[in-house]
């Protein structure tokens, strides 16, 4: 849990978008942690979210490839400038770099959510990367005394995590681009994970999608060899609205509106089935063998117990837990409850819950309690 997003819950006093949350914004119970349990046990299509994730993280590997090679080559063009040679060579790479400007490494959204000037530097790294994929240029790291410098650095916070799917010989510093953190193979091995992974007929965990958006993206990953974040871009935003439409709905209210997974809400049905079901024997034994009062009153457990678990079942929702602040990600596993709106939300309907669950308990007490009674 990050500090930034701590701050962003408690200034927000709605409910997070879908964005938000693919953001990592957003905290429990309405995290990406939670939505991804929900997609996985109860909307039974985490591969969408998966697909979502993997093209998210093949953006960020290729802006951070765009990044760091633009300052590695703005710090080795002083040693560059020695030799003509290497200038020459290394002038078409220069310009390309300089000319995409700096950058963003912000998450990148749907076509929807994302500014011009995101748009226009995303076009921009889209344009570099193809061009360099098709000229097929090495890049040569730094030199020694711009690694060594303290502008050459990259900082802990600024390198992103070595992609798992990167290839052998790029892990072994065989790679194109031994100086970089992301090597050029590392973005191409992604594009080609994402689309043996999701998108190829009869693939491991092939999403749903019109046919034509996947022959296409087939067509420019195999035949044009492009590995570009816009090959992709179709089918996220198409993924993106699905989850919107059909999946993030049902999450907030499972969520937001209650703190409980189905199984458990189906088992406190049969514990107030059960509980009503030994209430009304009791409440019909007092009533026909004519018992006293103070014996009839222990017809309130058993009502409680069972209004309390019926009221549960209804609105999804554990009043006691609700206030304690936990919320059920898992079947008995619970969590803290840390998005401040979700909680107030909770806690309203806990109340709202308890005092109807009372209501029905003491209607059904004082009902059995003071009705006159008769001997059979």
């Amino acid at each position: 849990m990050s500090h930034g997003s701590l701050l962003e819950g408690e200034q927000r006093k709605r409910l997070p978008t879908l964005f938000e949350v693919l953001s990592r914004r957003t905290l429990a119970p309405v995290d990406l942690f939670s939505f991804y349990i929900y997609m996985r046990d109860q909307q039974r299509s985490v591969d969408y979210l998966d697909f979502w994730l993997d093209v998210s993280q093949h953006m960020s590997l290729c802006r951070h490839y765009v990044r760091e090679l633009r300052r590695s080559v703005l710090i080795a063009t002083p040693d560059l400038e020695k030799t003509s040679s290497s200038t020459r060579r290394s002038s078409g790479v220069l310009e390309n770099v300089e000319g995409i400007g700096d950058i963003p490494l912000a998450e990148a959204g749907p076509s929807g959510f994302r500014g011009s000037e995101e748009k226009d530097a995303d076009k921009r790294l889209s344009a570099f990367l193809r061009q360099d994929g098709g000229q097929g240029t090495e890049h040569t790291p730094p030199s020694s005394r711009g690694s060594d410098s303290g502008i050459g650095r990259t900082s802990p916070f600024d390198q992103p995590p070595r992609p798992s799917f990167a290839r052998s010989d790029a892990r072994n510093g065989s790679s194109s681009s031994p100086g970089h953190t992301v090597a050029r193979a590392d973005i191409r091995a992604s594009a080609e994970k994402i689309l043996y992974t999701y998108l190829l007929p009869g693939s491991e965990r092939e999403i749903v999608l019109p046919h034509d958006m996947v022959s296409s993206i087939i067509t420019m990953v195999e035949e044009e060899a492009r590995d570009d974040p816009e090959v992709f871009d179709p089918a996220k935003d198409y993924v993106f609205q699905a989850m919107e439409r059909d999946a993030f709905p049902g999450f907030l209210q499972a969520k937001a509106l209650g703190n409980l997974v189905p199984l458990s809400v189906l088992a406190r049905l049969a514990v107030a089935l059960m509980a009503f079901g030994g209430g009304f024997w009791g409440a019909w034994y007092v009533v026909l063998r004519d018992k006293p009062r103070h014996i009839r009153c222990w017809l309130i457990l058993p009502f409680v117990i069972a209004a309390y678990f019926i009221s549960s079942y209804q609105y999804n929702i554990d009043p006691i837990m609700a206030y304690l602040g936990f919320s059920e990600y898992t079947f008995l596993n619970w969590a803290r409850i840390r998005e401040p709106y979700v909680r107030t939300l909770l806690n309203k309907r806990a109340t709202a819950t308890i005092l109807i669950a009372a209501f029905v308990a003491a209607s059904l007490s004082v009902l059995f309690i003071f009705v006159p009674g008769t001997m059979l």
